[in-house]
């Protein structure tokens, strides 16, 4: 059975840094739409993985506290700033 660990301050906090994330990933894809920039493009891969980060972490802390998710944790985290890193790398050449 998931049992719901954490205030509801925390979860508001974690929740929030979802919504953060993925609000930057959809205006990032937006503005990529208009423009077609690919660096806004890699940007927004970035943060929807970022925003996958977050949510990730506030169930590992807030849902599964007894579960370790940190792997799962730091493949996202690795995979988003790959990412922005592969942009910035395709731009410059």
């Amino acid at each position: 059975m998931i049992r719901f660990v954490g205030s509801p301050l925390a979860t508001a906090i974690y929740l929030l840094c979802v919504i953060a994330s993925l609000l930057c990933a959809f205006l990032l894809a937006r503005a990529w739409l208009r423009g077609r920039a690919k660096l806004l493009l890699w940007s927004s891969i970035c943060f929807a993985l970022l925003a996958l980060n977050n949510l990730v972490l506030a169930v590992d802390i807030l849902l599964l506290p007894d579960n370790d998710l940190v792997l799962l944790r730091l493949l996202t985290a690795l995979l988003a700033v790959g990412v922005l890193l592969h942009g910035f790398i395709w731009e410059a050449s």
